[in-house]
């Protein structure tokens, strides 16, 4: 292979990956792989080794082991001493390329995402601690100047200029490291999908810790609270499609758990008004619902023009559910009612119900609460979630919450077949408080802990988010605290 040769495999290797880690230049990528593996002629080159990657357990995916090997290292005061270690091996050239990105993929090199300058690239990739070499910027850009390698990268003027802000109706910001940095593509389609839970902003937020390997650009909870996860600048990883991702405004709106994954009245508004603002704020004047995958994913927009895409088209999954399938021709609608000139005031959201209204599975109503509390702890025996709500001074004992009934009925069979006595019942939440089950001590310990015993909730989180899920859970806040300082201080 000549060097011409090794330039242009590494090059096509590096352009297939480089956008899904958020790597937006490529050239000093290839002139790394020419000066580290001598173009391709050195041991580890032998092994699709091509840019020096020591061995360090579970960092990647994409390897087939690792060997041994020597090296030369230089010290501040600018001499060489020699290392033995072990290197990483690869079974091709194209995955040892995808191992470079992966390597690169972690908190100590993520200020490298969005980059588009190569030499600045260099720059950041040496204080981050890649290399030893004292002279490392300028021998690696003097193989890009050599070669002209900057002609590799394909980052266009319009994705550089274009600017890209976030919606102001958000509630939280629970921003998420899941992402490839910067989109490669304008903001022309936005994909809603069901989360499958009916969860908080916040919940939904803390769905995507680092290691999760998937995101989305925004939340809405249950009760139409908005949560930023991904800023908008971003591509996030929401649809199983690349391609998608990089133009889309993803969103995960709170859903039943069970088909057809419906959301609630407040959740479908907030969904409504969010599109409306991505679509205001990017210039989007017309939003298009083909119900049609292959003509929806061929169509190419119109400056202003917007496509909603689903998951299920990319991926053997429901999402959004049939709830939303059947209603993005009415979203489209309403989108296009707002932008077109009317404030989103002035637009009629039609929602399925009234907005308040939940079905839930009751398995007893009691005046005394511990009476309560052994019921609770028999259904949950069963392997069933329960709760405890106050109403009108009774504790009942429930099971669910459902804007569909059918899925409620469907709960109730279930129920009755473990032998519960039960019914379904309607609720509105505005009229209900829950039921405080342990004691301070108790949930104080699992605030220590980091666990939580509230079905609805991972944790009991932190600050102010804490104090509203004590107090939405019926507990005392101060009372609580008090008891972590006496247990723990």
């Amino acid at each position: 292979m000549t060097k011409q040769e090794f330039i242009d495999a590494i090059a096509k290797a590096a352009n297939k990956y480089a956008s899904k880690y958020g790597i937006l230049v490529i050239s000093p990528v290839i002139a790394q792989a020419c000066l580290e593996s001598a173009y391709g002629t050195s041991n580890k080159a032998k092994h699709n080794n091509f840019f020096g990657l020591k061995y360090r357990k579970d960092r990647l995916t994409c390897h087939s082991g690792y060997f041994k090997d020597g090296s030369k290292e230089q010290k501040a005061d600018g001499t060489y001493y020699p290392v033995t270690d072990d290197w990483y091996a690869f079974d091709s050239l194209d995955s040892g390329v995808e191992g470079y990105f992966q390597y690169i993929n972690i908190e100590r090199y993520s200020n490298l995402k969005g980059v588009t300058d190569p030499y600045k690239y260099l720059e950041l990739l040496k204080a981050d601690g890649y290399a030893t070499s004292l002279e490392y910027v300028k021998n690696v850009w003097a193989v890009v100047k050599s070669w002209n390698l900057t002609k590799y990268d394909k980052v266009e003027k319009e994705e550089i200029a274009m600017g890209y802000t976030n919606s102001s109706l958000i509630d939280c910001t629970v921003l998420s490291p899941n992402h490839s940095g910067q989109r490669t593509h304008k903001i022309d389609r936005i994909t809603p999908h069901c989360v499958v839970g009916q969860l908080s902003a916040e919940r939904i937020g803390a769905c995507f810790p680092n290691g999760r390997e998937a995101s989305c650009n925004y939340g809405v909870g249950y009760d139409g609270r908005q949560c930023l996860i991904v800023e908008e600048k971003n591509r996030s990883w929401c649809t199983s499609s690349r391609e998608n991702d990089q133009r889309a405004i993803t969103i995960e709106v709170a859903s039943d758990k069970t088909a057809p994954y419906a959301f609630t009245n407040e959740a479908y508004r907030g969904l409504v008004e969010l599109c409306i603002d991505i679509c205001k704020r990017n210039g989007l004047n017309k939003v298009l619902w083909f119900d049609d995958k292959n003509k929806s994913l061929s169509y190419e927009p119109k400056d202003g023009e917007c496509v909603l895409t689903v998951h299920r088209w990319f991926a053997n999954k429901s999402c959004p559910g049939d709830w939303m399938y059947n209603r993005m021709g009415q979203l489209a609608a309403e989108i296009n009612a707002a932008i077109g000139g009317a404030s989103t005031s002035d637009v009629e959201i039609k929602v399925p119900n009234d907005g308040k209204t939940l079905y839930r599975v009751q398995c007893g109503a009691y005046k005394v609460k511990s009476n309560a509390e052994n019921q609770l702890n028999a259904i949950k025996a069963k392997g069933i979630d329960a709760f405890i709500t106050q109403v009108d001074g009774l504790y009942k004992v429930q099971v669910g919450a459902y804007s569909i009934k059918s899925n409620a009925e469907n709960q109730l069979n279930k129920m009755k077949s473990l032998g519960f006595d039960c019914f379904v019942t309607t609720v509105n939440r505005a009229d209900e408080s829950f039921v405080p089950r342990k004691s301070a001590e108790e949930i104080a310990k699992e605030i220590w802990t980091g666990t939580c015993s509230d079905s609805r909730w991972d944790s009991w989180g932190a600050g102010t988010v804490r104090r509203e899920r004590l107090a939405a859970a019926g507990y005392n806040y101060d009372a609580v605290h008090n008891a972590i300082n006496q247990l723990y201080y």
